[in-house]
């Protein structure tokens, strides 16, 4: 019996990289998985990886669309029976350099991405009943250490991830003690997502890191599978940091 036999999880942007690699985690060890994303086809295919229907569901749509929320918390629930757990994982960072070359359009479509709908997804979840006896309530959300230092580059997505943070502390404060809030904020994953921060040079930037590598979404399937199980029951509103050691050295 695996640490979330008969647990229900949304895991939201999870057709590949770090989202699928926590939906993978999660099903290996029991549970039963609704994963989201923008594009069927990618999703379809994720859910074949998955192990098909009898384990995991996908639902395409806009992470940040109230609807589609909806949905993926309904199909949840008729599909599986329930929910238990909620991994908010859909970000975007559609930019990079200097933030005052950052059109104050997109910095609001960040924010509402990477945080108010990460707000709407809890905020709904709690509403249908996050959580049961076996398995109570339980959110991640996946930061990063850009939101936790000053990046240079990606400075909107880090001013994102610190308000989602914050979010973290404070659901996690007001939803005590049904249900769990925690955070988890990595450092670069060797993903598609982030491919600009070390694609050509991943061997340089792997050396600012005292493990001498980058993470993969294993890395980040195990922190987020410890949250959110039992074993971290007495932990809520916290971000724990999953970057190979390089904040502690001073380079992002």
């Amino acid at each position: 019996m695996g640490a979330h036999s008969g647990a229900v999880a949304i895991v939201t942007g999870a057709s590949r990289g770090i989202g699928l690699g926590i939906a993978q985690r999660l099903v290996q060890e029991g549970a039963r998985v609704v994963i989201t994303a923008r594009k069927p086809e990618p999703l379809a295919e994720a859910v074949a990886a998955l192990g098909g229907d009898a384990y995991a569901a996908g639902l395409a749509g806009n992470a940040a669309d109230p609807q589609h929320q909806d949905d993926a918390i309904a199909l949840a629930r008729s599909r599986f029976g329930g929910l238990d757990y909620l991994v908010n994982n859909t970000g975007i960072n559609p930019v990079y350099g200097p933030m005052l070359d950052v059109d104050p359009d997109i910095a609001r479509k960040i924010l509402d991405v990477n945080v108010v709908a990460a707000f709407s997804w809890v905020r709904k979840a709690v509403a249908a009943g996050l959580g049961s006896t076996e398995h109570p309530g339980s959110v991640v959300n996946i930061a990063s250490i850009a939101g936790l230092r000053a990046s240079g580059a990606i400075g909107w997505y880090g001013v994102s991830k610190a308000a989602l943070v914050h979010l973290t502390m404070e659901l996690g404060h007001q939803l005590g003690p049904a249900i769990r809030v925690n955070a988890v904020a990595p450092a670069v994953v060797k993903t598609q997502f982030a491919q600009a921060l070390y694609a050509g040079r991943e061997e340089a930037v792997a050396a600012a890191y005292p493990m001498k590598r980058l993470g993969v979404p294993e890395d980040i399937a195990g922190a987020v599978s410890f949250l959110l199980s039992r074993d971290a029951g007495w932990l809520t509103g916290q971000t724990l940091v999953v970057d190979g050691g390089v904040t502690l050295g001073g380079a992002l």
